[in-house]
């Protein structure tokens, strides 16, 4: 169970994430939605500790996340996979070392380096390729991907670290419909599949209404809205969202998700 009380995050006097307070049980898929600086990326980078809070505290299945140091945040981090908007690949590497880095927690550092990662490793790698329909694209250098296909590379490379909760800001912010369905299809499947946690950013609404167990929307940095995507209506929407609620309810980038594709184990 994922648990924030009483989250803050200050800049200065601004106060991007205001004591947010949060529980999250193990397995569910959670949206995080909001306008533009409501402070949902924010929220995300300190669950990862990639950013501290100001105050608070954040824990995992009882153990105090924003305690950690050293090797013992490091492996917090490898369970605690973190998906970007921009993927993060190395364009010059290709497919499959790209992936392979999610291993850099499971192997030993000069073999890392020296790109000589052991069969295992290689193995756990193409499965989770196949797992995502692009193996083929193994051997191809990544910068020659379309923006969808490198969104999978960037989810397998999270599936390899073996993590238990996954973590993905704005996965599909710069794609087009098509390429978005298919990467919430491979989240979707992740949950479903794996059991992972599974915290996601987004923008559209009719995505995070198609795809999520529950809603929490953020605005000025502090929790407005905790529930099932039902609850939220066009009215709550357009109070939460202001002048952007014309642009998030709109309907045409929202296909329904593919139920047919399996993941195996």
């Amino acid at each position: 169970m994922l648990v924030l009380d009483g989250v803050t995050k200050q800049f200065g006097r601004a106060r991007a994430v205001d004591t947010v307070s949060l529980t999250i049980p193990r397995g569910q898929f959670v949206g995080v939605i909001g306008r533009s600086g409501a402070g949902k990326s924010t929220l995300l980078r300190m669950i990862n500790r990639l950013g501290d809070p100001s105050a608070g505290r954040i824990s995992w299945d009882g153990s105090d996340v924003t305690a950690l140091k050293g090797r013992a945040l490091r492996d917090w981090r490898r369970r605690c996979a973190m998906i970007f908007q921009q993927f993060n690949l190395v364009g010059r590497l290709d497919v499959l070392d790209n992936v392979l880095m999610g291993r850099l927690a499971h192997a030993d550092g000069w073999r890392a380096m020296a790109k000589l990662w052991s069969r295992d490793d290689r193995a756990i790698a193409m499965a989770a390729l196949a797992q995502m329909d692009i193996a083929p694209l193994a051997p191809q250098r990544a910068e020659t991907l379309s923006g969808g296909q490198q969104q999978r590379v960037a989810i397998c490379r999270a599936l390899v670290q073996e993590p238990e909760i996954v973590l993905a800001d704005e996965p599909v912010a710069s794609l087009d419909p098509r390429s978005s369905r298919i990467v919430m299809d491979a989240l979707s499947r992740i949950n479903r599949h794996f059991g992972l946690t599974v915290l996601v950013n987004l923008h559209s609404l009719d995505i995070a209404r198609t795809y999520c167990d529950r809603l929490v929307g953020m605005a000025a940095g502090k929790l407005v809205f905790d529930d099932v995507p039902a609850a939220l209506t066009d009215g709550v929407a357009r109070d939460l969202y202001g002048l952007e609620a014309n642009e998030v309810l709109e309907r045409d980038d929202a296909p329904a998700p593919e139920s047919g594709l399996a993941v195996t184990a």
